[in-house]
């Protein structure tokens, strides 16, 4: 069996966690933690240890699910496979009282 690069919190996250450096071009397989299902993505960026994939194309304005709960909004369209972080989402962990 390969070894997995990313992790999957919750089923239905929009975003997995990379758990080693991922480069551009490779096929990733991910673990979801809560079913213990796998995929296969291909990276369309470098992603480091720690930082967030893309699981499902997204847009601007959509929210951003990890956890299973909202965490940000989108700033800039990604695809599956995008490295996911400031650049193109806006945290809203942190919104006390918003």
């Amino acid at each position: 069996m390969e070894k997995h690069k990313f992790l999957i919190h919750a089923e239905g996250d929009d975003v997995g966690v990379a758990i080693e450096d991922i480069k551009k071009g490779e096929k990733v397989i991910g673990v979801d933690l809560s079913t213990n299902n796998r995929m296969t993505i291909e990276a369309l960026n470098d992603i480091p240890l720690g930082h967030k994939i893309a699981l499902k194309d997204k847009k601007v304005g959509e929210d951003l699910i990890k956890y299973s709960e909202i965490v940000g909004e989108v700033t800039q369209d990604f695809r599956t496979g995008n490295w996911v972080h400031t650049h193109n989402m806006r945290t809203k962990r942190w919104n006390y009282g918003a």
